[in-house]
C-alpha cells in the first residue's frame, strides 16, 4: 500500500499541471490596440511617391468552436499587407495561432504567427510572397486541440 502513495501522489501532480495548462488559458484575457497600418514617413521625406493605405479586403468573423466577434480586414500599404483584426473578442486558449488558408479545414495555410490578443485591435504582417487569391481564409486556430476557434471569408 505504502508503494502506490507516491506513485498516485505523482500522477496527481501530473493531472493537475494538465489541467492547469488547459484551463488557465481561459481566464486571461490578451487585449492590444495596435495602430491602422500607415506608410513609412522616412519614404515621404525621400521623395518617394506615396501610395495611401487602402482596405482591399474584409469579412466579419463567424463562430466555429467558440463564440467571437469582430472583423478582419487585409490593408495594403505600397505592397506590404497586414491583416487587421478590429472589435475582435474571443476567449483564450492554449496553442492559438493565426492562419490565412485555402479554406476552414487548415490543410493549406500560411501560419502568421502565435495569437497576440483575444481582445481589441491587432495587426499580423503579411508576408510578401502569400497569394490572397488562393490564401483567402483567415482562421483562429488551437494547434494544441486541431480545432477551429472561428473564421473569416475575405471579400472585397
Amino acid at each position: 500500500m505504502n508503494r502506490k502513495r507516491p506513485l498516485i501522489l505523482g500522477l496527481v501532480i501530473v493531472i493537475l499541471i494538465i489541467a492547469y495548462y488547459l484551463i488557465s488559458p481561459l481566464f486571461i484575457v490578451k487585449e492590444a490596440n495596435d495602430d491602422l497600418p500607415e506608410v513609412s514617413y522616412g519614404m515621404m521625406e525621400a521623395g518617394v511617391k506615396v501610395e495611401p493605405v487602402q482596405k482591399i479586403l474584409s469579412a466579419s468573423l463567424l463562430p466555429y468552436a467558440h463564440d467571437v466577434s469582430g472583423t478582419v480586414s487585409v490593408y495594403d500599404s505600397m505592397g506590404q499587407k497586414t491583416l487587421r483584426f478590429e472589435d475582435f473578442e474571443t476567449i483564450n486558449s492554449p496553442d492559438l495561432f493565426i492562419y490565412l488558408a485555402t479554406d476552414a479545414t487548415a490543410d493549406e495555410f500560411v501560419n502568421l504567427g502565435e495569437i497576440r490578443a483575444t481582445k481589441g485591435n491587432v495587426n499580423y504582417e503579411i508576408p510578401l510572397d502569400v497569394d490572397l487569391e488562393k490564401y483567402d481564409t483567415v482562421l483562429v486556430w488551437c494547434r494544441a486541440f486541431r480545432t477551429l476557434f472561428s473564421y473569416a471569408e475575405l471579400k472585397e
